[in-house]
C-alpha cells in the first residue's frame, strides 16, 4: 500500500468510525452544520473571489459570484428550509393483502460519501454535492482539483474546526484521485470528463460503490426560424463567454436556419464589440485556466482553419493573449465533422455555427452523437419545440435561455448516457445520498402470519381471486 493509499484509508476509517458512532445525525444538527457553512461562505466572499482569480490567472468577480457563490448559497438556503420535510418518513400503501400492517420509506444516511470536484467551478461543484450529502446525514470526503490550490485553501479554512469532523478535504493529483476511488465509499460523485468518468466507475466497481457521474459532451443550440435573432445572439454570447466557456453545460455549437446564418454572425460580432470592446485586454473576460487548456483551444482552432472553417474574430488583434492564456470569442462557420471542434467538447470561447434547412437534419445530426448534458432551443413555435424536445434525449433542456436551468434549486441536475448518470440538486440530491429503506410495520394484531403458516386454502383462494385474474 502506497503512502497516499494509507493516508486516505486512515482518513476514511476516521470518518467512518465517526459515522458509526452517530449513524443518524439529528435533523437539527444537520441544519446547524449547513447554517455554519453558509455563514462562513458569505464571510469569505471576497477571499473566494480573489482566490479563484489567482487560480485562473484572471477571473471576473461576476463569474465567481454568479457561477460559484450564488448557486452554492442558494442551494444551502433551500436545503435548510426543506430538509425537515424531506427527511420525514414517506408513507406508502400496502394494499389489502398486507392488512393490517403499515409501510413507509425511511431515508437513511449511507455512510462516508466521496465527492471528486473539477476546476471550472471549484466552489459550486465541490460544495453543492458535499452539502447535499451532509444534509442526508452522511460524512464526506471531498477531493478538490489540483488546478485550484488558492480556492482550495479558502475552502479548507471554511471547513476547519467542528466542520472537519463531518467533511475531510483531500488534495492531490491523478495518483491521489485514483487512490480516492479505491476507497470503500458508500457513494461516489464525480464531476469531469467522460473518459475519466469511465475510469472512476471502473475503480468504484471493485467495492460495489454506487456512483453519480456528472460529465459533459457537446451541448447543442437549435435556433428556430421565428426567433428574434438579436435576442438569440445575446443569449448565445452570455452562455459562451460566461467563465470563458469553461462550463459543462455551455452552448457548444449552434444550428441556425440557413437564411439566418449571416444575421447571426453579424449580431454576435456587434454585440461582442459592444460588451467586450477591449477584447482580451478587458476586465470582463475570464482567462483560460491554464496554459495547457489554452494551447488545446489554439490547436483546436488551427485544426478547424486547416480543414476549411471560416473564422470570424469580432475584434481583430485583441482576441488572444498567449502569455496570460486569454481568449476572446471566435465564431466558426463552414465546419464539418472531421474537425476537432465538432468532435470534442470545446470548453472555451469557440463557437461553431452549422446552418440547416430541415429540423429532421438537426435531429439526426444530434442523435448520431452521444446524448448531451444540455439542449438549448431558441424560438417560439410550439410544434417545432415539441418535436425537438421529444426527439432528442438530453440531461437538461432550456427553452429561450442557457445555463440557468442548472441554477433552479428544485430541479434535478444530471446527464444521460455518456453525459452522466444519476442526479443531485434539491430533493433529488438528498435522495441520491440516502438509502430509501423499505419499512413494514406490523402490530400485535396480525392474523395474516397464522393464516400463511397454515397455508390456509380460503386465504389462498381469496388472494388468487384478487390478484390472479385478467
Amino acid at each position: 500500500m502506497t503512502d497516499i493509499h494509507a493516508q486516505l484509508q486512515s482518513e476514511f476509517i476516521k470518518l467512518n468510525n465517526a459515522f458509526l458512532a452517530e449513524p443518524y445525525l439529528a435533523i437539527d444538527k444537520r441544519i446547524k452544520l449547513l447554517k455554519t457553512i453558509k455563514s462562513r461562505l458569505i464571510d469569505n466572499e471576497q477571499a473566494l473571489v480573489g482566490a479563484t482569480s489567482k487560480d485562473f490567472g484572471y477571473r471576473t468577480e461576476f463569474d465567481t459570484v454568479l457561477g460559484d457563490l450564488l448557486p452554492t448559497v442558494k442551494s444551502l438556503t433551500d436545503i435548510i428550509k426543506r430538509l425537515p420535510k424531506w427527511s420525514r418518513n414517506e408513507s406508502r400503501s400496502v394494499g389489502i393483502s398486507l392488512w393490517p400492517s403499515s409501510a413507509h420509506i425511511h431515508y437513511q444516511p449511507k455512510g462516508v460519501v466521496g465527492v471528486i470536484a473539477p476546476w471550472n467551478y471549484p466552489i459550486q461543484l465541490a460544495l453543492v454535492p458535499a452539502i447535499s450529502a451532509l444534509a442526508a446525514g452522511n460524512r464526506v470526503m471531498l477531493k478538490l482539483s489540483e488546478f485550484t490550490p488558492h480556492t482550495n485553501a479558502v475552502i479548507k479554512q471554511i471547513m476547519e474546526g467542528a466542520l472537519a469532523e463531518h467533511c475531510i478535504i483531500v488534495e492531490g493529483e491523478a495518483d491521489t484521485a485514483a487512490a480516492f476511488c479505491d476507497l470503500p465509499l458508500a457513494h461516489l460523485l464525480f464531476t469531469g470528463s467522460t473518459s475519466v468518468g469511465r475510469k472512476v466507475m471502473q475503480a468504484a466497481s471493485k467495492n460495489l460503490t454506487p456512483v453519480t457521474l456528472e460529465l459533459g459532451g457537446k451541448s447543442p443550440v437549435v435556433i428556430l426560424d421565428d426567433v428574434n435573432i438579436k435576442e438569440a445572439a445575446k443569449t448565445l454570447l452570455f452562455g459562451k463567454l460566461n467563465n470563458a466557456g469553461q462550463i459543462c453545460v455551455a452552448p457548444d455549437y449552434v444550428f441556425v436556419p440557413k437564411k439566418l446564418e449571416h444575421q447571426l454572425v453579424l449580431q454576435l460580432s456587434e454585440l461582442y464589440k459592444k460588451h467586450f470592446k477591449q477584447g482580451v485586454e478587458g476586465k470582463n473576460l475570464t482567462s483560460i485556466v491554464s496554459d495547457r487548456q489554452y494551447q488545446r483551444l489554439i490547436a483546436t482552432l488551427q485544426d478547424a482553419k486547416d480543414k476549411g472553417a471560416q473564422v470570424f474574430e469580432p475584434i481583430e488583434g485583441h482576441q488572444v493573449d498567449e502569455l496570460k492564456h486569454r481568449m476572446g470569442l471566435h465564431i466558426l462557420t463552414q465546419v464539418n465533422d472531421d474537425m476537432r471542434v465538432m468532435q470534442d467538447e470545446i470548453f472555451g470561447p469557440l463557437l461553431p455555427i452549422v446552418s440547416y434547412e430541415s429540423l429532421q437534419q438537426v435531429i439526426d445530426t444530434i442523435n448520431a452523437d452521444s446524448s448531451p448534458l444540455a439542449l438549448y432551443l431558441l424560438g417560439h413555435d410550439k410544434d417545432k419545440i415539441s418535436k425537438l424536445s421529444s426527439s432528442i434525449r438530453s440531461g437538461t433542456l432550456a427553452i429561450n435561455d442557457v445555463l440557468m436551468q442548472v441554477t433552479a434549486d428544485q430541479l434535478p441536475f444530471g446527464g444521460i448516457g455518456e453525459s452522466g448518470m444519476g442526479h443531485y440538486h434539491g430533493i433529488e440530491g438528498f435522495k441520491t445520498f440516502s438509502h430509501a429503506r423499505n419499512t413494514l410495520v406490523s402490530g400485535k394484531f396480525n392474523p395474516r402470519t397464522s393464516l400463511l403458516l397454515k397455508q390456509n386454502k380460503l386465504l389462498i383462494k381469496l388472494l388468487k381471486w384478487m390478484y390472479l385474474r385478467r
